[in-house]
Parts: structure tokens; sequence; C-alpha cells
């Protein structure tokens, strides 16, 4: 029995920062405005494409919950530690530029990889927007980032000489 109450404490804590079908709908959006962008990168062949944009943005948001959470309990406990969003937000970027640097080849002077990494560091701010609620803000950036790989791939072409 006693096993049973402390599995319903450890898997359904009393303290939640957001409402289960919130948590849903939030992870689900960085999932879909993570692969919009994704798919741009797939459909021209890129190394990191649907998948991995998608995972990008899923893992941010799913940092920006636990950090919600993780607040949430320390208010809830009385606890006057200090919780500090920001570092959430570097922890996120440092871990989305360290996959960023593995996609960048530079090769006798030529730099490969720059836009899909700047897609990829675009699907972890979207995901991080998405998991602190802020949707309105991650589709319209993901929307406009699809719009600039999109709309400006043949005038980048032509400035390049491609």
């Amino acid at each position: 029995m006693d096993f049973l109450i402390a599995a319903r404490l450890e898997f359904a804590p009393e303290v939640t920062a957001t409402a289960l079908p919130i948590v849903v709908l939030r992870l689900l959006a960085a999932a879909v405005l993570g692969g919009i962008v994704g798919f741009e990168r797939e459909l021209h062949a890129r190394n990191a494409g649907l998948r991995t944009h998608m995972l990008i943005s899923v893992a941010a948001c799913l940092f920006a919950l636990v950090g919600l959470e993780l607040m949430a309990i320390a208010e809830a406990a009385g606890d006057e530690a200090k919780a500090d969003p920001l570092r959430l937000i570097e922890a996120v970027t440092a871990g989305v530029a360290f996959l960023v640097a593995g996609s960048i080849i530079s090769s006798g002077g030529r730099v490969q990889g720059l836009t899909t990494g700047a897609g990829m560091w675009l699907s972890g701010a979207t995901g991080l927007a998405c998991g602190t609620g802020h949707l309105a803000l991650a589709t319209v950036s993901s929307a406009l980032g699809v719009v600039i790989l999109w709309c400006f791939r043949p005038v980048s072409d032509r400035i390049g000489g491609k």
C-alpha cells in the first residue's frame, strides 16, 4: 500500500505549474513548429532535417516545462531559492549550439551548414517559446523562418553565384 502511495506522489505530484492538457499542447506545438522548419531543410536534402528540428524543438520545450515545474515546487515548499529563467535559456542555447557546431563544415575556404545551423537554433528558440506558453510568438517566428528559407533562397543563390 505504501508503494502505491509513493508511486502516486512520484508520478502525479500535487504541485504542477501547468495542467497536463496544456503540457501536451505545448509539446505538440513545439514538434509541429520545429517540423515546419525541418521540413524545408529536408526538402533540400540537408543533413539536419525534419526529425532533427522536431527533436530540438520538443527537447527545448521540455526543458522549459521542467523549469516551470521546478519553480512551482520550490515556491509551494516555501523555498526561497531564486529561480533564474535566463539560466534555462542559456543552457538550452548552449546545447543547441553544440549540435549546430556539428552541422557546420569548413573545407577549402568554403563553409557549409550555416543556414541549417540557424534553422536548428530557431527550432530551439521555438521550443522554449512553446514551453513557456508563448505559442503566438513561436508560430510567428517559425513562419517567418520558413518564409526566409523559401523566399530568399533564389536571392541568396543569385548573389552567391549558384
